[in-house]
């Protein structure tokens, strides 16, 4: 039989001190599980980043088989050979040729080609395929608009660009990487440092400014879809095409290597809304001009701990972190370096 409590006899239960002792062990353990939960759901989405880099590398690899080139970085005017001036021509981007290969091509078809991408009539260049968006970076619904650089068109951002030179953008016909403007090249002329130690692709991040153009895959610009180093060439020369590429030491510490910080060489953009919000995003960067910011370069950028995420020219993906050797890096990129380089 249950005994009868006398009466007037309190009740067992917490008293106060106990209970805030158990919320307390609770805000503990609640505490010490949290960074492993979150580093969890950031390596899963590090993982989907991989995939949909891993499937836009191979849609580039079936391009150039297809049509025995890889595609073009950019369509601008070709008959200025001197430079790749990002802002003629067309201006359509690799992403966009490539797009019929990534199970794209409705988008692809979308396109007007007779036009130059500021004024396609039916505004594929809105569009955020799932396949061009990184979840770590919540580019979904961030968009690109500028009244004096897109005539006020709206370009949606991605996450993912080329590697076109080792050097900057607009020297990327004569310091090359797999994708190049003016004479896209095939896998055979990367045999030399070979296909699977040749960086192609890797990861861009986008704000919610409107008028920071870095994510804007349908355009051919630095940080939209192209990306470059910054590492000149010990001869220091940049005219002619393709004349063989011998990092120079001088460049070291003012490079572009992933998430770049340094304040002496940021990403170069035409317009850089708000730079102190944009410094703590870890995006810094500058406005291209006159003088010491006549140059077109930037960093690949991720969200993934001291790290981005790259697709080599054999279509394999890998990363590469934060404190990488900056010979290292600028070899990786250039198809015309002489060397074989071992990934990290």
């Amino acid at each position: 039989m249950t005994p009868i409590r006398p009466r007037g006899e309190p009740r067992a239960g917490f008293t106060l001190v106990e209970l805030l002792v158990v919320i307390a062990i609770i805000g503990t353990l609640v505490s010490l599980l949290l960074p492993a939960v979150q580093a969890a759901r950031e390596a899963s989405r590090r993982i989907k980043c991989q995939n949909q880099l891993k499937q836009l590398a191979l849609g580039v690899e079936n391009y150039e088989s297809s049509l025995r080139a890889f595609p073009a970085s950019g369509i601008v005017d070709t008959s200025i050979t001197a430079t790749y001036e990002s802002r003629t021509g067309k201006m359509v981007s690799w992403i966009v040729l490539t797009l019929p290969y990534i199970e794209q091509a409705p988008l692809h078809a979308k396109f007007d080609f007779n036009v130059s991408v500021l004024n396609q009539p039916n505004e594929p260049q809105q569009a955020q395929p799932a396949v061009l968006l990184c979840p770590s970076d919540s580019a979904k619904g961030r968009m690109y608009q500028d009244s004096t650089y897109t005539n006020n068109k709206i370009f949606g951002k991605g996450n993912y660009a080329a590697f076109v030179s080792p050097v900057h953008v607009e020297y990327q016909n004569r310091f090359r990487g797999v994708l190049t403007s003016h004479q896209p090249h095939a896998q055979k002329d990367i045999a030399t440092d070979g296909s699977s130690n040749t960086v192609m692709l890797s990861e861009v991040r986008t704000r919610t400014q409107l008028n920071d153009q870095r994510g804007a895959w349908a355009l051919p610009w630095t940080g939209t879809s192209q990306l470059s180093f910054d590492m000149h060439d010990t001869t220091n020369t940049f005219t002619g095409v393709a004349a063989g590429y011998t990092p120079w030491s001088a460049s070291l510490g003012a490079t572009q290597p992933p998430n770049n910080l340094r304040t002496s060489n940021l990403d170069m953009l035409y317009v850089c809304p708000d730079p102190a919000d944009a410094q703590l995003k870890r995006m810094p960067c500058n406005v291209y001009g006159g003088g010491a910011n006549n140059y077109l370069s930037a960093a690949p950028r991720s969200l993934h701990p001291n790290c981005v995420n790259v697709a080599y020219a054999d279509g394999h993906v890998s990363i590469l972190r934060d404190d990488i050797d900056e010979f290292v890096m600028a070899k990786l990129i250039s198809i015309e370096d002489g060397q074989t380089v071992t990934p990290p």
